[in-house]
């Protein structure tokens, strides 16, 4: 009939999940990632090694090593990431991570053990921070900073879930048991999450580009190439390395200064309250400082804290005080990480170049235990060690310092 096609009504328009339910979506995956994948192995690790007769040295090994294959794949994964968005890495990442769990639960010897992890590693690099980062960095734009602060705030309560959970499964099942049913657990909460929650089409990048592979590729190797970057990528690794050597080895430096286990366990965990208050109070006040003068602030700060776990007196307050100071600098430290490429060269090509960045501070964090303890033994002291940790951290501190400008891109 004429005038009929008038009627007919248009194609309903796609579901775009709001902005908050991308948050909430990404701050759920974080968190169950996060403890299935990284937190949970601490906790079983002796069990491991009890059942199965292979040294802990050779399963932490292998741990590391999942680690180090999630620094190197981060790197095809921020090209994805620019030219596609988050929704079907997180969600082939997850049921990959799935699969990953199944395969340590029923691993038989310890060569499949550590293929299995390194299959979880090429997982972590598709569902821990650098692709959800990506996203909020991309779909919130100027109002990053608050996302990534919600983001780090609720995934920094991982270790707070995960660890007595999976202690509580260890106390009914063996570890094979309590990996699967972790692995089921991260399967049916995260692939559907991203599956679903993360629907929201790519924006292109902020300079009007299409985004295409060869435009933003060339962008991202101007950058690679710059001083800034290299010092950047120097200056984070060390801090790094040094800010995590410090934190594995902290139990055993207390003890060596007389502090009781229990009181050093106490340390430990009330340095994880001083990163949740430190993301807090940087949110809050970033705006009122420059740029360099926070990253300066904050790295040098992480080295004094090293430095004083050296050289303080043996008494608990004392050192449990230093171990949140500590802590606040390591948690201001994930959001000035996160932020690192947009505040100094923008948005564009964010996917591939903290893929770039991420990759040596991934692999430094890896080593961090191994090399903490072998500063140790060769030094034949855990204080020793910590002051050449704080000179390892004040390096870092002053690369990035050198690195950062003194405001920060728009």
């Amino acid at each position: 009939m004429p005038g009929a096609a008038h009627a007919i009504p248009s194609a309903t328009p796609p579901v775009r999940p709001a902005l908050r339910t991308v948050l909430a979506a990404l701050c759920l995956t974080e968190i169950v990632s996060w403890g299935v994948l990284y937190y949970a192995f601490p906790v079983l690790a002796p069990g491991i090694a009890a059942d199965t007769g292979w040294s802990l040295t050779a399963i932490s090994a292998a741990f590391s090593a999942g680690l180090v294959t999630s620094a190197v794949v981060g790197i095809p994964v921020g090209r994805l990431l620019d030219g596609s968005g988050p929704r079907a890495v997180m969600t082939a990442g997850s049921v990959l991570a799935g699969l990953a769990v199944g395969l340590i639960a029923w691993s038989p010897n310890l060569a499949v053990f550590a293929l299995a992890w390194a299959v979880a590693g090429v997982a972590m690099a598709g569902v821990l921070y650098q692709p959800a980062f990506a996203a909020l960095t991309r779909w919130y734009g100027a109002r990053h900073l608050p996302a990534l602060a919600t983001l780090t705030l609720v995934a920094g309560l991982a270790s707070t879930v995960f660890a007595p959970l999976t202690a509580g499964l260890d106390a009914r099942l063996d570890w094979r048991g309590v990996y699967l049913v972790l692995g089921i657990g991260l399967l049916v909460v995260t692939v559907p999450a991203h599956a679903i929650g993360l629907r929201r089409p790519w924006p292109p990048d902020s300079h009007g580009h299409d985004d295409e592979s060869a435009d933003v590729g060339e962008y991202a190797a101007s950058v690679t190439t710059t001083a800034r970057f290299r010092l950047l990528v120097i200056g984070l690794t060390a801090a790094s390395l040094a800010m995590y050597a410090a934190l594995i080895n902290l139990v055993p430096l207390l003890l060596e200064q007389g502090i009781s286990a229990g009181v050093a366990a106490w340390a430990l965990g009330l340095g994880g309250v001083g990163q949740v208050a430190g993301r807090i109070v940087y949110t809050l006040s970033a705006h009122r400082v420059s740029l360099r003068s926070r990253t300066g602030l904050v790295f040098t700060l992480s080295a004094a804290s090293i430095a004083a776990l050296a050289v303080a007196p043996g008494h608990a307050l004392i050192l449990i005080g230093l171990s949140m100071v500590a802590g606040v600098a390591r948690g201001i430290a994930t959001l000035l990480h996160a932020t690192a490429v947009t505040d100094r060269w923008g948005p564009r090509a964010y996917g591939r170049l903290s893929g770039i960045l991420g990759a040596p501070v991934v692999f430094a964090s890896a080593l961090a235990p191994w090399v903490g303890a072998a500063l140790a033994e060769l030094t034949g002291s855990y204080a020793t060690t910590y002051g050449l940790l704080s000179l390892i951290a004040a390096t870092g501190a002053l690369l990035m310092t050198l690195s950062t400008p003194s405001r920060a891109v728009a």
